[in-house]
């Protein structure tokens, strides 16, 4: 029995471990937290999908909810390049038959490597093969480590494969070393590990009304407190209901008015209409400058203007 990929209208999402319906037993699994959804995920995914095509067995990814990280440091806030709905849709595109997304709570944190792979792995979900990403580790302690897993695969009777890890420019492509390059503002360096530009969505919420008054209308949204993207402005493509608009954004704390709370403005180029409550999506393209503080209004203004040119011409 073959399986043709699942398309991302008809994406099963699971959040028990087993037992699977029949149009999903004996799985190709891809293990991974996943955060971002990028090319070094990706490569890991697609050697699970080429897998379970020769094997004529389904090919599903595992991951857990919240991030383990957020689990085990509460107190620390968790930066996620892609929050579980994005991060669902993203896996969705890359032809998986559907996720396993198990809550990561006490039970899960506490279950020994090698419960892990008998209980959940073998007992649970019947596994045909297992795919892990090299530096992947489970169980109490992070004692599971890849030679662990596939060790345990040889004794209990389904191959592991481990990916290793994908370069970039030299660098190895992880969630983290993303993070890092977001922080700093090197927004096209993060686009090109995970190959495509980072993405954010979220609701327009209403603002103080004051980019109207300098001619420069903007959608207003709060990111998650969480997000450490280097403040500054950006050029930026704003998806609304399916169709790409391009435009500027300003992502901080607006120094020249009021140094509030972070916030993403966003002005999108020959557009008009009502977007209050609507929840748009806003991928960043080029980092254009830091943000200032500036001495008069006019000055912001003609900032803005050349603002405007340079992203247009950073999109063209």
């Amino acid at each position: 029995m073959t399986h043709a990929p699942a398309s991302a209208h008809a994406f099963p999402v699971l959040r028990t471990a087993g037992p699977l319906p029949e149009a999903l037993a004996h799985p190709v699994i891809a293990i991974g937290n996943f955060d971002g959804v990028h090319r070094g995920h990706r490569a890991v995914i697609g050697t699970a999908i080429d897998q379970a095509r020769s094997l004529g067995r389904p090919a599903l990814a595992m991951s857990f909810e919240p991030h383990p990280r957020a689990f085990f440091r509460p107190d620390e806030p968790m930066f996620r390049l892609t929050p579980e709905p994005m991060k669902l849709r993203r896996l969705a595109e890359t032809g998986l038959d559907g996720a396993i997304v198990l809550p990561f709570d006490a039970a899960i944190a506490g279950l020994e490597a090698e419960a892990f792979v008998a209980d959940l792995l073998v007992g649970r979900l019947g596994v045909s093969m297992v795919v892990a990403g090299y530096d992947f580790h489970f169980g109490k302690g992070r004692g599971g480590s890849p030679a662990f897993l596939r060790e345990a695969g040889q004794r209990h009777g389904f191959p592991v494969e481990i990916v290793p890890p994908l370069l970039d420019e030299g660098a190895q492509i992880s969630s983290s070393v993303i993070r890092a390059a977001l922080a700093q503002g090197r927004v096209e360096q993060a686009a090109h590990m995970l190959g495509a530009p980072w993405a954010v969505e979220a609701e327009v919420i209403h603002g103080d009304k004051r980019g109207r008054e300098l001619g420069y209308p903007t959608a207003n949204m709060r990111l998650d407190p969480a997000t450490t993207l280097a403040h500054g402005i950006y050029a930026v493509t704003v998806t609304i209901d399916g169709v790409t608009h391009k435009g500027v954004a300003s992502h901080g704390r607006r120094p020249t008015f009021d140094d509030g709370a972070p916030r993403l403005e966003t002005f999108i180029f020959d557009f008009a209409g009502d977007l209050y409550g609507r929840v748009l999506t806003v991928a960043f393209h080029a980092y254009l400058r830091p943000e200032l503080k500036f001495d008069s209004i006019d000055a912001l203004i003609a900032q803005m203007d050349i603002d405007s040119a340079r992203a247009k011409a950073a999109l063209a």
